[in-house]
């Protein structure tokens, strides 16, 4: 593991003594890697994942071709937030896992608000 890996980890570690996802509040942590982002919506005090979706999920790959740019990022958390909404889910904690926000992490939120999510 590289330094940047670690210092990620730290900042996540750090993030998550602050913030607890509940029923009616639930968390929802973005996995990162090059080629696909993952989305976990999950209620801490039952330590239940109520809901996760994926760029390498078959219905994701119908809509847009690459999983790893910007441009998937904005159509991922659009799908994300529709799915989440028909579940309903409409008010989370938003976990970036130590990432920065920046890029497909920030584009991924920020379509997560346009479709109606709160947080």
């Amino acid at each position: 593991m590289n330094k940047k890996e670690l210092s990620r980890l730290k900042r996540h570690r750090r993030i998550r003594m602050k913030m607890q996802g509940s029923k009616d509040k639930p968390r929802l942590v973005v996995k990162r890697s090059l080629n696909n982002l993952s989305a976990q919506i999950i209620d801490d005090t039952e330590n239940k994942v109520l809901f996760s979706y994926s760029t390498a999920s078959k219905e994701f790959k119908q809509k847009a071709a690459g999983a790893g740019n910007v441009k998937s990022a904005q159509v991922f958390g659009e799908s994300f937030s529709r799915l989440a909404k028909e579940k309903g889910i409409s008010k989370i904690i938003f976990d970036r896992a130590g990432y920065l926000y920046h890029g497909r992490i920030k584009e991924f939120a920020e379509s997560l608000r346009k479709g109606g999510m709160e947080f």
